[in-house]
């Protein structure tokens, strides 16, 4: 009888060591498999050569941040992104990566995916109507966060400055934080607004009627898309 107890003791020892060994190794796994945030990797050092803005350079720094945040390279996605820096020589701080998944002028749809690096933000616009209505639209915030910029509301007392590029031309004074997850709309056609990426970075999910490039305005006379 006596064995028997010691027995029990013995094996009640051995699977609290066993459970105590789980819970630490899953630990360990967690805290191996957690990822450092999205952080900013290139200057205009990098992004222009001789003065001309190298596409090859800002390609690279997207398609990271595509991989960081595991976005499937399917071959519509490699054959159709591209990178722009609006013709305004400052990647770094105001340009971006995107993709037009559709954009159908027959039925009036479009959705796009707007992709900006740390500390990017896309140069301020508007759109006017042509043959077609302005376009009116949504963007869901899919990774990162981002300042959604409007002229439409009173300015925001805290709003980050805008890039020095860019704070002569700018005139949308209001802005909210918007994070993963979240939507929001446009305030009103024909407003000008702009979003302006966190330090991760942010890849944001457009959703519109019909975007006709000739209604796209500018407030940087510059910039040209």
């Amino acid at each position: 009888m006596k064995t028997l107890k010691i027995l029990a003791v013995l094996l009640m020892a051995v699977s609290v060591a066993a459970c105590d060994c789980t819970e630490k190794n899953s630990a360990t796994n967690n805290t191996t498999t957690m990822k450092a945030p999205f952080a900013k990797k290139y200057t205009n050092a990098d992004y222009y050569t001789n003065g001309k803005f190298n596409q090859d350079v800002a390609m690279k720094a997207i398609m990271e941040l595509l991989e960081y945040h595991n976005t499937p390279m399917t071959p519509f996605l490699k054959e159709n992104i591209w990178v722009t820096d609006f013709g305004l020589g400052d990647f770094e701080n105001c340009g971006m990566g995107g993709i037009f998944w559709i954009n159908d002028a027959e039925h009036g749809y479009f959705s796009h995916d707007i992709y900006l690096l740390p500390g990017q933000m896309i140069p301020e616009h508007k759109h006017v109507a042509t043959a077609f209505p302005a376009k009116h639209e949504s963007w869901k915030m899919s990774e990162g966060w981002a300042y959604n910029f409007s002229e439409v509301g009173e300015p925001t007392a805290d709003a980050p400055a805008v890039p020095e590029s860019q704070k002569a031309t700018t005139v949308s004074k209001n802005c909210v934080r918007q994070n993963r997850g979240e939507i929001l709309r446009l305030k009103k056609e024909g407003t000008f607004h702009f979003l302006y990426a966190g330090d991760e970075g942010a890849i944001v999910h457009e959703y519109a009627n019909y975007h006709d490039n000739d209604g796209l305005r500018f407030s940087n006379t510059k910039a040209k898309m």
